[in-house]
């Protein structure tokens, strides 16, 4: 059987897929689309929407619908047809846009140029002066491109080797943490996905990253049973905390833009809701130009609010050697190879005790190094799994050390308030471990006294 041959007709007891990577031809080829479309239909309508119904309603015999929906008809339709279909299949703008797609033979699938030196630095210019605001370049594939200096502080993975949207936001459990309502994101992305298979259903990559994100139980289950296409999530707003935030919750939009010179790319800047107190905000407590965000925000004896971490922040620098890189942070810059190792090939971290933050340098494809500079608990976010190790225990009490005020008096008193907030969660989570045990004894039982600290 031909892969994008759909399994037959859903009223006569079609078997579920096995286990295994889905292909696009299981799920989303035109006759999977239609049946899974016309089950919607029917459902919305209330009642069954029959392979009769639908071929009645665009003047065809029964006979030419069921063809179409086993995927046996090889002549593309026509604009009328296509119409005349998602009229009584109650198609929406991004559903209408696949339909058309998959029978014109995947105009969105428009390829760039190569980019010279100068539209490359054009592009990396307007990706710096989205800032504050978080933006990233993408390509058709959702791998990233390039990013700004608070992207890079709010989704520190941007900068990990092959960091691929997608990826991230399906599989790994950060995305979950990050996300509010992730299993809403999880469906949002997978109709991406979708979606774009029905222009670029010939693309060798994206059949691999479907692949790759469905080996996840919740997203395979997701991919399985939602039908939905989505073309793009411009002007989506939902909300999310991050690490550089102190995981305090922010409502964002994201803007989804596509340049002229990478058409098939997609340039996403993400705003925040709430901006005239944001603004107010900046005016009374930002840093100055000349001063590091790292020095303004732990030279003062009052709290930071925690947005002003991001909103401060410069573009992003690009130096030749990784040496250079380094040397950024300053004469008494701490290595941190271990940690850079855990987070991937070509990246290099050095803590700089001086402004308490972190130079994160990623070797980019022109062999430059990319250089953001990250306060220190994003990293300790990023690698919870270093604390453990005796190999990292060095870097990770440096860095440790650079989250706490720079006074040894204020980092004291800090720490007090630490250990205090930890016992107590501590001994809220093992209460928490009893009642559930109470309730099924074949659980876990053993804790740990929270007096053993």
């Amino acid at each position: 059987m031909d892969q994008n041959t759909p399994h037959g007709d859903p009223d006569e007891n079609e078997e579920t897929p096995p286990p295994g990577t889905p292909r696009p031809g299981q799920v989303m080829g035109l006759g999977g689309l239609l049946r899974a479309w016309r089950t919607t239909a029917g459902t919305r309508l209330g009642n069954t929407l029959t392979q009769q119904d639908v071929a009645e309603a665009v003047g065809r015999s029964e006979r030419w619908y069921r063809n179409l929906e086993n995927g046996a008809t090889a002549k593309p339709l026509d604009r009328k047809q296509c119409e005349a279909l998602a009229d009584v299949l109650d198609l929406g703008r991004d559903e209408r846009h696949a339909l058309l797609l998959h029978n014109n033979g995947g105009s969105l699938d428009v390829r760039s140029q190569e980019l010279g030196p100068r539209a490359r630095s054009a592009l990396r210019l307007l990706i710096d002066k989205q800032m504050p605001s978080p933006a990233y370049l993408c390509d058709s594939n959702w791998n990233i491109l390039g990013y700004n200096q608070t992207m890079a502080e709010w989704f520190p993975w941007v900068m990990e080797p092959g960091a691929n949207l997608m990826r991230w936001a399906l599989t790994t459990p950060e995305a979950r943490q990050t996300y509010h309502d992730w299993g809403q994101h999880a469906v949002a992305f997978t109709s991406l996905l979708k979606f774009a298979l029905a222009g670029r259903g010939n693309n060798p990559e994206l059949p691999q990253l479907i692949a790759d994100v469905c080996k996840d139980p919740e997203v395979r289950h997701i991919w399985e049973t939602y039908n939905e296409l989505v073309e793009n999530r411009d002007g989506d707003v939902y909300r999310m905390s991050f690490a550089a935030l102190d995981w305090e919750p922010v409502d964002l939009v994201s803007h989804v833009l596509h340049p002229a010179s990478l058409p098939d790319c997609r340039l996403v800047v993400i705003t925040w809701l709430q901006e005239e107190d944001e603004r107010d905000i900046l005016e009374s407590a930002a840093p100055t130009e000349a001063e590091s965000v790292g020095q303004k925000c732990r030279g003062s004896k009052s709290p930071a609010h925690p947005r002003l971490l991001a909103h401060a922040l410069t573009g992003r620098l690009f130096v030749p050697t990784a040496q250079q890189a380094a040397a950024l942070a300053g004469d008494d810059g701490l290595a941190l190879p271990v940690i850079s190792q855990m987070i991937g090939p070509n990246c290099q971290l050095t803590l700089s005790p001086r402004t308490q933050t972190v130079i994160w340098a990623t070797k980019e494809d022109d062999d430059r190094w990319g250089v953001a500079e990250v306060d220190a608990y994003t990293v300790i976010v990023r690698v919870p799994q270093a604390a453990p190790l005796p190999a990292a225990y060095h870097e990770v009490k440096a860095l440790t050390r650079a989250v706490l005020p720079a006074e040894p008096a204020d980092a004291v008193d800090r720490i007090q308030i630490l250990i205090s907030q930890l016992k107590a969660r501590i001994s809220l989570l093992e209460e928490i471990h009893r009642d559930l045990w109470e309730t099924d004894n074949s659980l876990p039982h053993a804790w740990h006294p929270v007096d053993k600290l």
